[in-house]
Order: C-alpha cells, then sequence, then structure tokens
C-alpha cells in the first residue's frame, strides 16, 4: 500500500539519554519520539499503576460487594461479546470467587439481545435470580436496562470503559474512568482493566474488614494473563498505565503462570509462550476468542479462560480454533463482497463509506470495516440484516476522527435515523431501519465532512527515520522486543530505499523478498502484498526475528511503499 512517510520528530537530548543508558541508538531515536525521556520510563513494576482511589466510586463499588459477600447474596456477573469482555468476565469470576462470592454470569448471544444492559437481556437474568449484576465492558449506556433491573429489585454496579451517553444509568455505583468527574489519570483503561482495579479495591476493603492479611489475601496478580489479553486486544492506547498492566500479565505468561485456557490457544495457535509479545496476543490468541462472540455466542470462551482443567481447556481451545476458521472464510468472502460494491468513481471526493449487503454476517461485518478502512484511509460502516425491518452496523474510524462523536451529530440533526448507537472514537455499532439507509448514508458523510480537517484523509504513516545495513541486526531487534508495544505506542518502523534483489509470491498472497542495503542482502516479507515492486523502492518496514526448521535469522517484515 503506497502511502506518505513522514519522520517522526524525536528529542535529540532524550535520545542521547537513552543511547547513553545502553539502547541502540535507533531504538533510542524512536523511544524519544513516543515521549520517552528517560530510562526510568522504561521500568514498567505493577506497583507503580495508578491507586484504584483515583478511580472515581471504585471504592463504593467494593464497599457494596464486599457487604454482598459477608451477606452470601448472588451475583450476576453479565459481560460483553468481545475478548475485552470475556477476559473481564473471567477475571471477575476468578477474583469474586477466591475473595468467597457467590457468583455466576451471563454473556449475552449479540444476534439476540444486541449489546449493554438491555431490559430484555435483565429479563433473562432475572430467571438466575441474582441480587446483584455487576456488568463489565457495558453498562455505561444501558439507562433502560438498569432502570429494568431496579424495577424488578436487583441491584446493578456497573465497570465500564465506554463513553457515556447524555444520561447515566441509575446504578448504586458507576466505575469508569471516561465517566463525568472522574480524574482518574489514564483514561484508556480496558474493561478488563478497570474490573482488575475493582477487584484489587474489593480485597482491600475485606482486608480492612479484617478478613484477610498480607500474607493469606487472595493473588490477584496471578490473573494479569487476562488483563494483558483483554487490554491488548480491545486495541485501547497503551499508555505507561496500561503497558505496565501487559508487561505483568505478559511476565506471568512467559514464566508459565497462566489460566490453564490460556496456554491451551497459545498451544492451538502454534505460538511460544515462554516468549509471548503483544503481537501473539493481538494477532493469534484475542481472534480465537473473538470469534465465539462473532459467530455463536461468547460462553465457550468464558469457559475456556475459568476452566481450571488443562484437557478440558484445549478442548475448548480447539472448539475456539474452528469457529477462527469458520470466521476468516467468512470474512474473505464479505471482503470481496465489499470491494466489489464500492464504487471507485469519485472515491477520492469522499469523506465516509457505508456499505450493506443482505448476505453479510453480523458478527462479521466490523472486520470487513477495518479492512476497507485500512485500505481506503475513510471511515467505514458496514451492515448486515438483523431482525427485519433492522439493520445492525459496525464501524471504524481513522486518526482524527471521533466515530462515536460523528454519530452523534448525525442523531442530533436527524433524530429519527439511528436507532441506537454506542462506541469510542476508533469504533462503533448501530442499528436502523433498512428503509433509513440511504438517508444515514448521506447524514454520516455530511457529519464527517463538517467536523473533520480534510487533510486527515491523505494517508500519511508515521517512521522513524532509517537504518544502516550494520544497525539491522539481532542487538537492535532483541532491544525493540524487549519494550511492550502496542496502540498509541507502535513498535518503530523504519524505512529505507531499497535495491529490490528477488522476489516472488508464496501461498498466491504473500510477496518474499530479498533486498538490498549497504551491500548487505536482507530477506524481507510483505504479508498480503501481491503486486511486484519496481527495481528500487523507499519500503517502511520493521525488523523482526524469523525462526525456519530451527534457525533464527532477521527479516524485514514491510508494511508499505512511499507513494
Amino acid at each position: 500500500m503506497a502511502v506518505c512517510l513522514v519522520e517522526r520528530a524525536h528529542d535529540p537530548t532524550a535520545a542521547g539519554r537513552l543511547q547513553a543508558a545502553g539502547l541502540p541508538a535507533p531504538l533510542a531515536r524512536a523511544l524519544a519520539a513516543r515521549g520517552i525521556v528517560s530510562p526510568d520510563e522504561l521500568e514498567l513494576a505493577i506497583g507503580d499503576i495508578h491507586a484504584p482511589g483515583l478511580l472515581t466510586r471504585c471504592h463504593e463499588a467494593a464497599s457494596l460487594l464486599a457487604n454482598a459477600i459477608e451477606q452470601h447474596q448472588r451475583l450476576l456477573i453479565v459481560a460483553d461479546y468481545d475478548c475485552d469482555g470475556a477476559t473481564a468476565c473471567a477475571l471477575a469470576l476468578r477474583g469474586l470467587r477466591a475473595m468467597g462470592a457467590e457468583v455466576d454470569y451471563l454473556v449475552p448471544n449479540r444476534f439476540e439481545f444486541g449489546y449493554g444492559l438491555t431490559p430484555e437481556l435483565v429479563d433473562l437474568a432475572a430467571q438466575r435470580r441474582p441480587d446483584w449484576i455487576i456488568t463489565v465492558d457495558n453498562g455505561v449506556a444501558s439507562v433502560d436496562g438498569v432502570a429494568r433491573a431496579n424495577a424488578l429489585g436487583i441491584r446493578v454496579v456497573i465497570t465500564d470503559h465506554h463513553l457515556p451517553g447524555d444520561r447515566l444509568p441509575a446504578a448504586r455505583a458507576i466505575v469508569n474512568p471516561n465517566q463525568p468527574g472522574c480524574d482518574f489519570p489514564s483514561k484508556n483503561l480496558a474493561g478488563v482493566g478497570v474490573m482488575f482495579y475493582v477487584l484489587v479495591a474489593l480485597r482491600a476493603e475485606l482486608r480492612g474488614r479484617g478478613r484477610y492479611g498480607q500474607a493469606d489475601q487472595p493473588r490477584l496478580g496471578s490473573l494479569l494473563d487476562l488483563v494483558a489479553l483483554g487490554t491488548v486486544a480491545d486495541l485501547v492506547r497503551l499508555d505507561r498505565n496500561n503497558r505496565t498492566l501487559v508487561s505483568a500479565g505478559l511476565e506471568n505468561i512467559r514464566r508459565g503462570r497462566m489460566q490453564p485456557g490460556l496456554a491451551a490457544l497459545f498451544q492451538v495457535a502454534g505460538r511460544d509462550a515462554s516468549r509471548a509479545r503483544t503481537d501473539d496476543l493481538g494477532f493469534s490468541i484475542a481472534p480465537r476468542i473473538n470469534a465465539a462472540g462473532r459467530l455463536t455466542d461468547m460462553t465457550v470462551g468464558v469457559e475456556c479462560l475459568v476452566c481450571d482443567d488443562f484437557d478440558r481447556a484445549l478442548h475448548l481451545a480447539r472448539q475456539l480454533d474452528q469457529l477462527n476458521h469458520e470466521r476468516r472464510q467468512l470474512e474473505s468472502e464479505m471482503q470481496v463482497d465489499a470491494l466489489i460494491e464500492i464504487d471507485p468513481v469519485g472515491l477520492e471526493e469522499r469523506r465516509s463509506i457505508v456499505l450493506f449487503n443482505e448476505r453479510w454476517h453480523q458478527g462479521i461485518v466490523g472486520l470487513v470495516a477495518s479492512r476497507i478502512k485500512e485500505r481506503y484511509h475513510r471511515p467505514t460502516i458496514a451492515f448486515a440484516p438483523a431482525d427485519e425491518p433492522m439493520l445492525r452496523g459496525s464501524g471504524r474510524s481513522i486518526d482524527g476522527i471521533h466515530l462515536r462523536d460523528t454519530l452523534d451529530r448525525v442523531t442530533k440533526a436527524a433524530p429519527q435515523l439511528i436507532e441506537r448507537f454506542g462506541g469510542h472514537a476508533m469504533a462503533a455499532g448501530l442499528t436502523l431501519r433498512q428503509e433509513h439507509l440511504e438517508t444515514f448514508t448521506r447524514a454520516f458523510e455530511a457529519a464527517t465532512r463538517a467536523s473533520a480537517d480534510p487533510s486527515l484523509f491523505t494517508r500519511s504513516v508515521a517512521t522513524d527515520g532509517a537504518l544502516t545495513g550494520g544497525e539491522i541486526g539481532p542487538e537492535l531487534v532483541a532491544a525493540i522486543e524487549a519494550i511492550v508495544w502496542g496502540q498509541g505506542f507502535a513498535a518503530p518502523l523504519f524505512v529505507n530505499d531499497f535495491e529490490v534483489l528477488e522476489q516472488r509470491l508464496v501461498q498466491s498472497r504473500h510477496l518474499q523478498l530479498t533486498l538490498g542495503l549497504d551491500r548487505a542482502r536482507l530477506p524481507a516479507i510483505w504479508f498480503g502484498h501481491v503486486e511486484a515492486l519496481p527495481p528500487r523502492a523507499r519500503l517502511a518496514y520493521r525488523p523482526k526475528f524469523d525462526e525456519f526448521r530451527g534457525l533464527r535469522r532477521i527479516s524485514l517484515q514491510i508494511e508499505y511503499a512511499a507513494l
């Protein structure tokens, strides 16, 4: 994909300080460009995360849950149906049970109940006769659902991280760093991160009541593998607080201190847990869990993560793996449909893309929207049929265009168009009547144009400059891989002018290359790219360790070609 490659600016003084601490010069420059000014900022100790007391109503929620545990009241977790929701649910179940709670869970089928704590879902939950509903990774927009629970005498605690609507639900406590009046320093917690904070506060509350001492309290650190997985999977920004949580979870995984279900997922994915990195979580493990929520329901994903018997966990992980294979096939077919449907005439002038196909699967439209957004660099919403006459859509956005706020502008301009919507800056979901699709398409385009600087639609990619052939080696790659990278803290992306010495297709869909730089011959791979390159090309890449038949070498993973 041809793009405009722009080198990130960096502070030379900070880069020099990092290099003096022993980091390779290219990595020092890359870290300085991401705002790291001191080697101390790379030391991620779990004891340094922000205190739960800074998270509004966290201690209040902990007190309510402590009372419920002491009074032997029944708790019911209501989770979202993605990987963040599944890990948050598993975390809540394991953590609350370790503290003596009587707790069960319910994950809605997205095709029957839609998103969040709806009144219909509350009626289903009421059949379990809970005293409390605890939402994880949802609930902050569930005004009607909480009202229904209150009417049935079921008390609600909401733990969420999504942006609230104009009104907050009348829950007993809402723990959400993005709710009005919350000054928690990290607004980027995933749903699983919020639940982890609630459990830490609950443990402190029970300790204060004399139930535990420091020596015999539940070890919540053993659950950080779940926190790491959900945080990476949900693509929240990896600020320092989130990087610390993810780093601690990855360390647990590498040492084999993980839930049996996660170990089983690493096995079926063919990944080495002892070398686990964020890429493994985001691209190998999370899609297998998400496949359950996309195609059926998330129960098998949650069961895999809460199972303590490895053989059963492996059986469940294989089910998830099979679902993921089915998901990939569906996604591939739908993506072809989408590319056929898009009219290239005038596409450069448009600011948004809206797609619908009556054959599409509701659970996969978000992935299609993501692929099309990446290809055309436009906010994209893809719709599939839901219950007649409704359509259910999922959208993805580009940097600088807040998708949920754009949908909010559509609703304010034309209140009749959207039945329900929710989400955040980069992703959102919505429901509308099929008869309103064309009108919505025009309204979404208008709202996007009105709110966005035209320069946002020119694709540019920030890089970390050029390397010499001598700098591309094991020392640099090992130093890069020792750091936690992810959303908002991207791994270094370098750019060079290469001689293209050899190129051929492998598996009919990847371009395998031999590149020349400073008399060095460098193997490279461009996944998902089939077009041949000219004899010289300006390429953006990431150096990686590549292992094949027991041999380890450096390979360049190509990401972009310059315009």
